[in-house]
């Protein structure tokens, strides 16, 4: 509820202690005890007589379902979530497809390479001679 940690709540211990004296302190804890106590019984009174005031149906009213936020959150979003999960269960698969045809597309690429490593200009230099001679254009046989 505060989000106080362990070094904080030593903290806080050490400061009433050089603030009230150890005498006080016990004195002070047990009326701030009573004090929680007794504003625990007082929201506990009001939200079954809120319950009770407003009839039947509303038995198991929770006073954080009055929050705008908690209510949207409940009424709302918790219909749209299945949705929600699906698409996101979608994009992931579609995420994993990406991936898996870049690393095809990478490997092909690699082959490639692999096969001829500089280039056209290696595969020319690596024909035979006789491949490297060009014949002429023999404009009878068209």
């Amino acid at each position: 509820m505060f989000d106080i940690g362990a070094p904080e709540f030593l903290l806080l211990i050490v400061f009433a202690v050089i603030l009230f004296g150890p005498e006080k302190l016990p004195e002070l804890a047990r009326k701030a005890a009573r004090v929680v106590n007794y504003v625990r019984n007082i929201a506990g009174n009001a939200q079954q007589q809120l319950g009770k005031e407003l009839g039947p149906g509303f038995e198991d009213l929770d006073v954080r379902d009055l929050n705008p936020r908690t209510f949207i959150q409940k009424h709302l979003l918790d219909d749209v979530e299945p949705i929600m999960s699906d698409v996101k269960s979608e994009l992931s698969e579609v995420s994993s497809l990406g991936r898996t045809a870049s690393e095809d597309v990478a490997n092909a690429i690699e082959d490639a390479k692999s096969v001829s490593p500089g280039g056209p200009a290696d595969v020319m230099a690596a024909a035979t001679p006789a491949a490297r001679v060009m014949t002429p254009f023999d404009s009878d046989a068209t």
